[in-house]
């Protein structure tokens, strides 16, 4: 059974992530969101996420130091229960800002 396309898209200063965000294209995601990025203090609204596995912490990170080479921000939210887990689990909390309206 093969999975709906996850896609990306800006909507004003938010970026919204939809769909699943799993090994099979989390390096196009990654590599759309840094474009949608570029010279901007975005917020990243995960609360369309249907699935993810331990390569969408690649994927923020990722994001999250392109960002800041630009001297920009990002800001994380609607973060799914399960990716808040494994940020969890894999000890990077401190480096992934999450917003506490989750």
């Amino acid at each position: 059974m093969n999975k709906p396309a996850a896609t990306i898209f800006r909507e004003g200063d938010r970026v919204i992530v939809d769909g699943s965000v799993t090994v099979d294209n989390v390096v196009a995601l990654t590599q759309k969101g840094i474009v949608l990025f570029e010279g901007q203090t975005l917020t990243v609204d995960l609360g369309k996420v249907t699935e993810v596995d331990s390569t969408a912490i690649s994927m923020l990170l990722e994001w999250l130091r392109a960002v800041q080479h630009n001297n920009d921000s990002l800001r994380i939210e609607n973060t799914p229960q399960n990716l808040s887990s494994l940020i969890q689990l894999y000890g990077v909390a401190e480096m992934i800002p999450l917003s506490s309206c989750q």
